[in-house]
């Protein structure tokens, strides 16, 4: 499916659109909701991935899904869709075997023989978990820390799956070359494939003595500590990224990790954009003759002047005391009036009242 259909835009969209589609999807969607839906999780992580990359978007828009093998080979000729078997009796013909045809051309490409040359780098499995914060901290931000059990580079060999101490060799298997060369002959002519070397990883190096720890792998699965840096006025559901921090695999790239922020709800306060909301009661006195309050606001008390004459309903604004914008801005703290109504009333009140009555009369 379209890049772009996946995540509900159109090729104009803007990177803050595709942040934001991002975003709602992969809330809607994650894995570790009630009702998420783990194969499109995959495919919105997979869009997002492309799209948010301005170099993988252009290659994206000119080459279709495929743009990643566009120039290796024949124009970016993808052969996965080929059906050799039906080329001879029972897949042979003139001393030919064509079942092996998918795999010549599979590694063909895949391996960017012939005419690129070039590998495609390993890459480890993206994971995802998710947080709670107060309300308090998602308005103005922090660091957190937490312990994840995945799959790491090995800290005593560095990721090498060398001893320490020890010098790497010459992997004798590829000969130093990080690939293998391959002929293979069909019905078509001689094809020339490379692939990475498996033994080596493609690397062109061995340990001479392995790692202890991690067997000569490089990477092993074990408990490590990542600090998390959540932004000032994240919002409830967001995700963040963190390049390179998901499962590590062995001679290629880590993975990333995406955590999920979930917010407390504030017992008082809701957030309208970068505003705060929050509700005030008033004596039916103190909506008419004005008062003085203290606002326990998020950040600190402060006094707030009630002017005289004011309706139920209506909302007194304190600038800056909102979520921060960013370069030190921050939103407004707005209060919206409740004027409470006494039950009963004194003879005194109830004589006032009727005193008042009259003069509106006037």
């Amino acid at each position: 499916m379209d890049y772009y259909q996946i995540l509900g835009l159109d090729k104009q969209a803007s990177q803050e659109d595709i942040k934001k589609a991002f975003r709602k999807l992969a809330h809607k969607y994650h894995p570790d909701k009630s009702g998420g839906d783990d194969k499109k999780f995959k495919e919105i992580n997979e869009a997002y991935q492309v799209l948010s990359d301005n170099s993988k978007r252009a290659q994206y828009d000119q080459y279709g899904k495929n743009f990643g093998q566009a120039g290796a080979g024949f124009g970016g000729f993808d052969p996965s869709g080929f059906d050799f078997s039906g080329f001879g009796q029972g897949g042979q013909a003139a001393g030919f075997d064509f079942g092996d045809l998918g795999d010549i051309f599979g590694e063909f490409f895949a391996g960017g023989g012939g005419m690129s040359g070039q590998r495609r780098t390993k890459r480890g499995r993206d994971i995802s978990t998710e947080i709670s914060i107060t309300f308090s901290e998602a308005i103005f931000g922090l660091e957190r820390k937490i312990l994840l059990v995945k799959q790491s580079v090995c800290h005593t060999c560095n990721g090498t799956g060398a001893k320490t101490g020890t010098k790497m060799q010459k992997c004798s298997k590829c000969n130093g070359q990080g690939k293998i060369h391959e002929t293979k002959r069909s019905f078509l002519g001689t094809f020339s494939s490379v692939r990475a070397c498996e033994e080596c990883g493609g690397t062109g190096e061995m340990p001479t003595e392995k790692c202890h720890d991690c067997k000569g792998k490089g990477v092993l699965r074990k408990e490590e500590e990542i600090a998390v840096k959540i932004p000032a006025g994240i919002l409830d559901g967001e995700m963040i990224r963190l390049s390179g921090m998901g499962e590590a695999i062995s001679k290629g790239q880590a993975g990333d990790l995406y955590i999920k922020i979930n917010i407390t709800p504030h017992p008082v306060f809701k957030r309208d954009g970068h505003n705060l909301v929050m509700d005030m009661e008033l004596k039916l006195t103190e909506a008419l003759l004005g008062a003085e309050k203290v606002v326990h606001a998020i950040d600190g008390d402060l006094n707030l002047k009630v002017p005289e004459g004011v309706s139920p309903g209506e909302i007194l604004r304190v600038r800056g005391r909102g979520v921060p914008s960013g370069k030190g801005r921050r939103g407004d703290l707005m209060i919206k009036l409740k004027i409470k109504l006494p039950s009963k009333l004194s003879r005194q009140a109830r004589t006032a009242i009727e005193k008042l009555k009259e003069e509106e009369g006037i």
